[in-house]
């Protein structure tokens, strides 16, 4: 087990809603740069673009903690939650960078799509190994 991945954004005006504050849809922005982070320094891409397999966002759970002004640093951490039979969830938390201030958290679920199949695969073999050896969020508890 290792620590979560981090990204560092910095919010900058294109970023703020007419409340002066970071408008709740950047955050899907926000997070998925963080996904893209994590899945490139753990050296994955080219595991799935050579077998034709994607990930498929299947839901996004965020809740939002505090807002995120204009100027802030925040440091986003990302990190696998679970590996199920057919769908994984990947954890991520956005603070304040250097506090525990937390400004939200998300649960991604996603499901590997084989573009040859046309659906969805199963977690398992190979790709499930891939996925165990990735940095994992603490069990709860």
């Amino acid at each position: 087990m290792s620590n979560p991945h981090i990204t560092e954004i910095k919010v900058r005006g294109y970023h703020l809603d007419l409340y002066g504050h970071v408008n709740n849809a950047r955050y899907l922005e926000f997070l998925e740069e963080a996904r893209w982070g994590f899945t490139e320094d753990h050296g994955s891409l080219e595991f799935f673009s050579q077998a034709g397999l994607a990930f498929v966002i299947v839901n996004i759970n965020i809740n939002y903690r505090r807002a995120a002004l204009m100027g802030e640093e925040l440091s986003i951490a990302t990190a696998m939650q679970k590996i199920g039979s057919r769908s994984a969830v990947i954890h991520q938390v956005v603070s304040l960078k250097g506090s525990d201030t937390v400004i939200a958290e998300a649960d991604v679920t996603f499901v590997i799509f084989d573009a040859k199949q046309g659906s969805a695969i199963a977690m398992d073999g190979e790709l499930r190994t891939m996925f165990e050896r990735l940095p994992h969020w603490p069990p709860a508890g």
